[in-house]
């Protein structure tokens, strides 16, 4: 199965050239990498070129229409996505192909975190923050949510959604968006092994912090009333009887 890894981002080349390194060092090293480039200001272009990766550019402002022309790009069987400022385990691509080339496989897979930055005695909160994450989502959902900086979808899911997403929409979450349309006709299912690092910069200002909870809301109701919670939920149900 071939394997495409998607990394959309907008000036921030020191925590992307760290991220691309950390790839390099993959066990099962990927097909392609792609970067997206979002209209960057610095050189996340140049070290994404420098460090072998696929440039691409999307001059509309948005971790969704960057993700989604990544998305459209990639040539491989599974698609993975991450984010600039990650740093993923070496095991990670391996832990992926395991989770979605075996028999009667989901059609995306999600997995955990752990916070590389901020304050020492933080870091151990990323597993609290994704489960409040989990549960909020989960309940407008009726099912587990797919985390942006940890997910991996086949490329057939993919192409199902793409003409659904809310792709040109800057101000939606877009892996909460997707979990909406992957999740309406296929499954979603937990990536085990070693969490992905994250970074804890949104939650260094609560502007932002509140920005990321408005996006959360937002990308929820322009899904209603067609994905009202207790149509889907029902629904859900019965794809899993």
């Amino acid at each position: 199965m071939r394997v495409s890894v998607v990394i959309p981002v907008r000036d921030d080349a020191a925590l992307l050239a760290r991220c691309l390194q950390a790839l390099d060092s993959q066990l099962t090293p990927p097909d392609e990498v792609i970067v997206v480039d979002n209209a960057s200001s610095d050189a996340s272009a140049a070290i994404a070129a420098s460090a072998g990766a696929r440039v691409l550019t999307c001059p509309q402002v948005g971790i969704a229409p960057a993700a989604a022309t990544g998305y459209d790009a990639a040539t491989g069987d599974l698609i993975l996505r991450l984010d600039a400022d990650c740093v993923p385990p070496p095991t990670w691509v391996k832990d992926v192909v395991a989770a979605l080339r075996v028999p009667d496989a989901p059609d995306a897979v999600t997995g955990g975190a752990v916070f590389v930055d901020g304050p020492r005695l933080l870091r151990g909160t990323a597993a609290l923050y994704l489960r409040a994450y989990t549960l909020a989502s989960g309940a407008a959902l009726g099912q587990r949510p797919l985390f942006g900086s940890n997910m991996a979808f086949t490329a057939l899911a993919w192409r199902r959604v793409r003409d659904e997403v809310h792709r040109h929409d800057p101000e939606i979450h877009d892996d909460l968006d997707l979990s909406f349309h992957i999740g309406r006709r296929g499954r979603i299912g937990r990536l085990s092994g070693r969490p992905m690092g994250i970074s804890m910069r949104p939650f260094f200002s609560g502007r932002g912090l509140l920005r990321r909870i408005a996006r959360g809301f937002r990308t929820v109701f322009v899904h209603w009333p067609a994905e009202f919670p207790p149509g889907r939920w029902l629904r859900a149900w019965r794809r899993r009887r």
